[in-house]
């Protein structure tokens, strides 16, 4: 059921943001389920799908490929951020960059005021950026980087967990 959803090697191979990648996107260490690569690609799915707002999935492709991450796990986890939850993610993300910055944790406004007209559109983009942009940023990147180190070292761990359990197990049967 699930492998209709799932891109096959031409699909990949055409796809445009992807074809950079070449024939190391095909590798099979890729797409097979090992601890450091499953553990690597989660935690780079995340980290870009807290990190940026666009272009998530080809960043995660991107550096699993480089990286020798899991492919389709790094794909996945960048769906932590979506459409139900995306305003609590970047909300919390405020919340945590104006506590580092020790800005009031007051709420956002509702509507940015809007910059000097005669303002170039890169000092308009970088007025609103300030405005409300510099404690998103920082929490989105604290946010990402430390969800994406939690989640490499606790699937290592549970994964060497597991195997010493299974391991002991049978050595017991014996």
């Amino acid at each position: 059921m699930i492998k209709r959803f799932v891109p096959t090697r031409e699909q990949l191979a055409a796809n445009r943001w992807l074809r950079w990648l070449g024939p190391r996107l095909f590798e099979p260490g890729l797409w097979h389920l090992r601890r450091r690569a499953l553990a690597l690609g989660v935690a780079l799915g995340l980290f870009f799908g807290l990190l940026i707002p666009v272009a998530q999935i080809p960043m995660s492709v991107a550096a699993a490929v480089l990286l020798r991450a899991n492919v389709p796990a790094a794909v996945a986890s960048t769906l932590v951020t979506n459409p139900v939850t995306f305003a609590p993610v970047y909300y919390a993300a405020w919340r945590l960059g104006n506590a580092l910055l020790g800005e009031p944790q007051t709420p956002p406004p509702q509507a940015l005021p809007a910059p000097p007209p005669d303002l170039s559109w890169w000092q308009q983009w970088r007025a609103t950026v300030t405005g409300v942009g510099k404690p998103l940023v920082l929490g989105l990147a604290v946010l990402a980087s430390s969800a994406g180190v939690l989640v490499y070292f606790t699937i290592s761990w549970t994964w060497a967990l597991r195997v010493h359990w299974q391991r002991r197990r049978r050595r017991q049967a014996r």
